[in-house]
């Protein structure tokens, strides 16, 4: 414009003559518009009248872009700093709101801060980007116009200016610098942590201190922190007490309203929602709903985000906003796309839950740090300047206070809080030193935000409350007083009361989990036989997760599909629960502090099929499953053998029950009016009472439940029907009443940690709908009572006294009562016990026992921890000298590493991060061939590909090695070794380890867990032995033999023999090229897969009676057993070959199974000195294709438990007092199975856990002895052993045999001297006849001396011809073991 100007005037100049002055005034003006477009160019140099999105603004481009902004819209926007980086940059913030220089209430404070990092640079261009919006926006688009009139936006581009001067674009790892702020400190892990000390020095954090001062003055509401390096929204806390590096979920108190506030930016962003952000350096890394706790993702100490939610009133996530994190300047515009929707759903959200002021009642002048409390909730916030507060909260009802010192406490109940709207509550207090009460008021309103009020509201004349809500005056006037009880009120009623069918019941069940998903959980556990789902109901306040020191209680009903009354009543109870939490005290205190599965029907197909009333119980139909088998008849039963099958439905609440710690327990049925409990049947299996050790506990569980249930209390409960039954305070013992062989109550108290009882509720099964609410009615208050037993007794964690973390499966024992329990994965327990005393002992293997007496209460739970003491491993008879020796901390750290892949859910997080797109197909010898070459080809660094030998055909008997360094011996590190085709109609084994090969190596070097396993391991997997019966197998062929044999038509599996006499035949070829590879040793492990059952077996296939080291091999065939999720349940129901019985934990001796000699295992074991377990991967032989993506997800996880196993046990070395080691040294472990040293005098041998005598034995040296404690779950036991020189001779000290042959010899001298004397005297005497005899028969004795010498030549003749030789068996057998 100025130029056209210039131009213009030039013209009028040429055209026209002018004065002097009028001359002057057109320079003037001309020279003004080039100054003032100059200072404009200097000034903004980067502002177009379109974002271009395509550049980055430094430090100084940044400022005079705020600026810019700030002077352009100073209606709406103010700039100001909060303080200076280092290297004196200012942190900028930006304002934006309606009259942003005004300080007045009724806006709740919102704010983004971005670069606190200085290279994850995308926020820094985002939060501009933001900024021209809402500017540009503001009084163009009604939703900005509206959010920057009901809002307070404070946005931060950079909190580390310096950082991103340091910064490189196209530096997406961040290696080039700029992450941390000129004193090389992190930013967000500067801030006061509520775990951990921090020891930074405050002068090298400046930005931290200047943020920090920022938050606790403005008492913001909301927060954004952006960051960069993956896609998803994270939540507090960052970090927790152990600060274990990744996995453990640190929960909030808002942990619930937090993952939604997380969800609400995820759910908006495109990338975000899916959870797979599929950055380069961890493709495999997903996060479920796009969402992740900060301290389970990784452990992040001193971050913003907690300090905000601990110290500033402000719930703050943290958004990841990219995979790289200073990507090229041309995706900016792509990223902004990608985060805008987001970035204002986000804001948004500042207007949920409840607001309002808190007003002096005498003057109405609003009252500050006052403090807000909701109830249930353990985090409180205060009261602004003017008295204002916002408290986020979810829809729901709830109790609020208002606490502040010197004032009467007020408390609101039943407060509601809608979706999208904020509820308006004001308190207004009176002062203690009144003597009148003065008028005390509260008011509740739903309002829009854009009706927010600038003022605090007047005090509502006359004590009142709104229909929404009930106020009550707290007593006394400190701050640490609590509300007093809430007038009594009736919590919310069910209103739906009909019978469901199954369809009707489902959509239920998802409408009061969508509704309710803060408290409500829905999944299914399995099927029924008809493929109907068998729902769970999970109601918590954190119901997705098992929550440390947080008991877990089940309602089951309906497992006789006729006995509907327990269906309707927990579809009742789960409407009540959801609808009372929140408001209802005792109901928001037991979904707090409970965690509650609702299984309303275990048997959906038996209720369909029963579908009509029938008041008199006059039919059976539909009580038992779609295979006509009664369920409570179906488990595994102490005294009787339980012969049918184990059904579908049976087999997943028993596979249910063991996923989670359960405690308490009631299954639900109809047919009278009576609580039940163990033992349901006795060895005799005739009607008479049969004790359980906790009889006690199961009588004080069932009174509680029967006693609030007049009509059952009585104890005459069908006089109608059975006018003689009658049961003391309506509870009896089950076998008591009738026997009931495998049934689910005992089970549960048999092999969990459950205790359950069995409630009929009715004597009619399946009543008319119009009854539905009396049994409510008769029910509810039982319904809740007995949930709250579940926090009877003593309950705690037991912990390792030096890490401090939780010890699994420690065993809690109560003295007097012979039944234990076991802790959870996490180390917490729970143990029911009635009112006494009581002498509890915690014990684990490796750990000493503690003991400890406990009081329980008559009310409530006693709580006692017991933190245990390791046992140290020394030399037999030895106590430990001096200091214990400091580790290696990459040994410590790799200790932790497998312990937490032990413990908890880490096998299980490591399944999750590391999914695979997999496009299952069966292989021929051909393709794997080539398959495994691509391997070789793709991953040369870890890979190596080697034959064996060949089979009869000459295919070639593959095995890869996956290792750090393959192909090199590394006998410091465990050797395992994967095998599967020795029968070729049986490859789903080939195809897994094919897979499993594949998976290892692409997740090598992108996942941390992997890559740790490969570097510390020798992995070779031999894929196929028997590639010439595979050939021959045919697909979907569950039973047929056709290609189990080699070409010469031998089943390999009975061909390894180490013995001559046992052979008739020379070995097969494949059987040959594996037994050399197992004679190599040095093999720590072997699991070799098989098909056509669905269990584990271990050595001995042949019948041999005891199996030498049992514990151990058949400890490692439970591992794999019980990381399947279907083998350990025992029961396969493979039909098609005979297996239908049950098989404990699915753990078998193969020799059980089907004796038979010349086994691989027996060989590995026998001769390899390498345990050896068969998996068999299911009943079907040969299965579709399309089955092997579902057998890779059931046996990835095992596959994996094994890499985690191998490095458990106990390993060492073996070397004399110089330190040189020793190889050969045979290690005796328990007295009977050797191993020995490899090179450097390393050895590792696998051991059950528990306690192991170990003994090292080698040539010259003395033997040594040393006891060691093996954990289930902690890295192998580290050894080492020293040889003294052997300073015995037959079995006698050295000294001693040596002073003894001293002194015989000096004896010996001695004589021979005193002989020669005695002789020499006699020889003197008679010398002359002597040397005449000798002349005289020279010639004979010369005779003589020859024939002597000729026969001491034939005699070593004769032993040189000798056969001494050992038979080839003699030879194996002296190898042998």
């Amino acid at each position: 414009m100025a130029t056209h100007l210039q131009e213009h005037l030039a013209a009028t100049l040429k055209v026209r003559r002018v004065s002097l002055p009028a001359f002057l005034v057109v320079v003037v003006v001309v020279v003004s518009i080039d100054v003032a477009k100059a200072r404009l160019g200097r000034s903004n140099p980067t502002i177009q009248d379109v974002e271009t999105y395509d550049r980055y603004y430094n430090y100084v481009e940044l400022t005079r872009i705020l600026q810019s902004m700030a002077q352009k819209y100073p209606h709406i926007a103010n700039l100001s700093s909060v303080g200076q980086s280092l290297e004196g940059r200012e942190l900028w913030v930006l304002r934006i709101t309606k009259d942003p220089l005004v300080e007045a209430p009724g806006k709740p404070k919102f704010k983004y801060v971005g670069n606190m990092h200085g290279d994850e640079t995308i926020s820094r261009q985002v939060l501009v980007y933001l900024v021209e919006y809402l500017l540009t926006g503001y009084g163009q688009d009604p939703r900005i116009t509206q959010l920057l009139t009901t809002t307070d936006v404070y946005i931060m581009p950079s909190m580390n200016p310096d950082g991103f001067e340091k910064s490189i674009e196209g530096d997406c790892d961040g290696e080039a610098g700029g992450r941390q702020n000129a004193r090389n400190k992190d930013l967000n892990r500067s801030f006061p942590d509520q775990f951990v000390e921090q020891d930074i020095s405050q002068a090298d954090i400046p930005e931290v201190r200047a943020v920090i001062k920022w938050i606790l003055e403005k008492k913001f509401v909301l927060s954004g922190n952006l960051h960069g390096g993956t896609v998803v929204a994270s939540y507090p806390f960052d970090d927790s007490p152990n600060h274990e590096r990744e996995g453990h979920y640190s929960r909030s108190e808002d942990d619930s309203l937090f993952r939604y506030l997380a969800g609400v930016y995820a759910q908006n962003h495109p990338v975000m929602k899916t959870g797979q952000p599929s950055c380069p350096d961890s493709p495999e890394e997903t996060f479920k709903d796009g969402i992740t706790n900060g301290a389970q993702w990784y452990d992040v100490p001193g971050g913003m985000e907690d300090f905000n939610y601990l110290h500033g009133n402000c719930l703050e996530i943290t958004m990841e906003l990219s995979c790289c994190k200073y990507p090229p300047a041309d995706e900016l515009h792509k990223e902004w796309d990608l985060n805008r929707e987001s970035l204002l759903a986000y804001i948004e959200k500042v207007h949920i839950g409840v607001r309002g002021y808190v007003i002096e009642t005498t003057n109405g002048t609003g009252l500050n740090d006052v403090n807000i409390i909701v109830a249930g909730i353990n985090h409180n916030l205060t009261t602004g300047q003017h008295g204002e507060y916002y408290r986020l909260l979810l829809p729901g009802m709830y109790n609020i206070s208002a606490v502040a010192k010197g004032y009467k406490p007020i408390a609101l109940y039943s407060v509601q809080v809608v979706e999208g709207k904020p509820t308006e509550l004001n308190f207004t207090l009176e002062p203690l030193v009144n003597e009148h009460a003065g008028n005390i008021a509260a008011t509740t309103s739903v309002t829009s935000p854009t009706k927010a009020p600038t003022t605090p509201l007047p005090a509502v004349s006359g004590n009142s409350s709104s229909s929404d809500s009930s106020q009550n005056i707290l007593p006394g006037g400190n701050e640490s007083d609590t509300p007093s009880s809430p007038p009594k009120q009736e919590p919310v009623q069910p209103e739906d009361f009909r019978h469901h069918n199954y369809a009707d019941m489902e959509l239920f069940l998802r409408k009061y989990s969508s509704d309710f998903h803060s408290i409500a959980f829905l999944h299914s556990i399995g099927h029924s036989v008809d493929g109907r789902e068998l729902y769970v109901m999970v109601i918590s306040d954190n119901p997705t997760i098992h929550e440390q020191g947080e008991p877990e209680f089940k309602y089951v009903a309906n497992m006789h599909g006729n006995e509907v009354v327990g269906r309707e009543l927990l579809l009742n109870l789960i409407e009540y629960l959801c609808r009372n939490y929140g408001s209802d005290p005792e109901v928001t205190q037991l979904v707090n502090s409970t965690r509650i599965h609702i299984m309303p029907s275990m048997n959906p197909d038996g209720y369909e099929t029963a579908s009509q009333p029938d008041t008199k119980n006059t039919r059976d139909k539909g009580r038992n499953n779609s295979n006509q088998l009664d369920l409570n008849r179906n488990f595994p039963d102490q005294f009787a053998n339980i012969t049918v099958p184990r059904q579908p439905e049976t087999l997943a609440v028993m596979n249910w029950l063991r996923s989670e710690p359960f405690v308490l327990s009631a299954n639900l049925h109809g047919g009278s009016l009576v609580v039940n409990y163990p033992y349901d049947d006795d060895k005799e299996g005739l009607t008479k009472y049969s004790k359980a050790p906790d009889d006690e506990v199961f009588q004080q569980v069932s009174r509680a439940y029967s006693q609030a249930n007049p009509m059952m209390h009585n104890g005459h409960p069908c006089e109608d029907l059975y006018p003689n039954e009658y049961f003391e305070d309506g509870i009896t013992n089950g076998a008591n009443w009738y026997n009931v062989p495998g049934g689910m109550q005992d089970w549960n108290y048999l092999n969990t940690n459950c205790f359950e009882v069995t409630i009929e509720l009715g004597c009619v099964k399946y009543p008319k709908d119009a009854d539905l609410p009396t049994y409510w009615q008769q029910n509810r208050r039982s319904l809740l009572d007995f949930i709250h037993q579940v926090q009877k007794g003593v309950k705690g964690t037991v912990s390792d006294i030096k890490d401090g973390k939780g010890i699994p499966n420690a065993t809690i024992s109560v003295e007097g009562i012979d039944h234990n329990i076991t802790s959870a994965q996490s180390g917490d327990y729970w143990r029911l016990l009635v009112p006494g005393t009581y002498n509890l002992i915690a014990s684990a293997r490796g750990y000493t026992p503690v003991t400890i007496y406990a009081t329980v209460p008559k009310d409530g739970v006693e709580v006692v921890d017991f933190k245990l003491t390791r046992v140290h491993s020394e030399p037999k008879g030895q106590t430990p000298k001096g200091p214990e020796a400091t580790q290696d901390p990459l040994e410590v750290e790799f200790q932790s590493f497998i312990k937490d892949l032990s413990l908890g859910q880490g096998l299980d997080d490591l399944v999750s991060r590391t999914a695979t797109k997999n496009s299952f197909r069966y292989r021929k010898y051909k393709d794997l061939s080539e398959f495994l070459r691509g391997l070789t080809l793709n991953f040369p660094k870890i890979t190596s590909l080697h034959s064996l030998g060949q089979s009869v055909e000459f295919r070639t008997i593959w095995a890869l090695e996956i290792s750090n360094k393959p192909g090199e011996a590394e006998p410091s590190e465990p050797k395992i070794r994967f095998v599967a085709g020795i029968h070729g109609n049986a490859p789903v084994g080939t195809d897994l380890l094919l897979e499993f090969a594949a998976f290892l190596c692409i997740n090598y070097g992108k996942n941390p867990a992997i890559t740790r396993l490969i570097n510390e391991t020798r992995i070779v997997i031999l894929p196929s032995i028997n590639p010439d019966g595979r050939e021959l197998a045919k697909e979907k062929q569950c039973t047929s033999s056709v290609g189990m044999t080699n070409a010469h038509g031998k089943d390999l599996d009975t061909d390894f023999f180490g013995n001559a006499s046992q052979r008739v035949v020379q070995a097969q070829p494949e059987t040959r090229a594996v037994m050399d590879q197992i004679l190599e040793r040095g093999y720590t492990l072997s699991v070799a897969l098989d098909g056509g059952s669905l269990l584990a077996t271990y050595p001995y296939d042949k019948p041999v009676q005891p199996v030498e080291n049992e514990g151990t091999l058949k400890y490692l065939a439970n591992v794999y057993a019980i990381n399947h999720p279907k083998m350990h349940l025992g029961n396969a129901g493979c039909q098609n070959n005979g297996q239908v019985g049950n098989i404990p934990d699915g753990v078998l001796r193969a020799a059980e199974r089907q004796s038979h000699m010349g086994s691989m295992k027996d060989f590995s074991v026998d001769f390899g000195h390498c345990p050896e377990i068969t998996v068999y991967t299911g009943c079907c032989l040969f299965p579709p294709a399309e089955e092997l993506d579902t057998l890779w997800a059931e046996n990835k996880k095992p596959l994996l438990s094994m890499l985690v196993e191998v490095h458990k046990g106990v390993r060492g070395v073996v070397r004399d007092k110089s330190g040189k080691p020793i190889v050969g040294a045979m290690i005796v472990l328990n007295g009977g199975v050797r191993v020995f040293t490899a090179v450097g005098g390393y050895f590792h041998a696998l051991l059950a856990p528990g306690s192991h005598n170990i003994e090292a034995v080698a040539d010259g040296y003395q033997q040594q002895r040393q006891e060691v404690v093996v954990s289930s779950y902690e890295a192998a036991v580290s050894i080492t052993i020293e040889f003294d020189m052997d300073n015995h001779i037959f079995g006698l000290p050295r000294e001693f045999v040596v002073a003894t042959a001293a002194a015989s010899m000096t004896a010996l001298v001695v004589t021979a001297c005193i002989i020669w004397c005695v002789c020499s005297a006699k020889s003197s005497q008679q010398s002359k006849d002597g040397f005449h005899r000798l002349r005289q028969h020279r010639d004979d004795y010369d005779d003589e001396i020859r024939l002597t010498s000729m026969g001491s030549k034939k005699s070593l003749l004769a032993h040189e011809f000798q056969d001494d030789s050992e038979s080839e068996e003699d030879t194996l057998y002296a190898n042998k073991l």
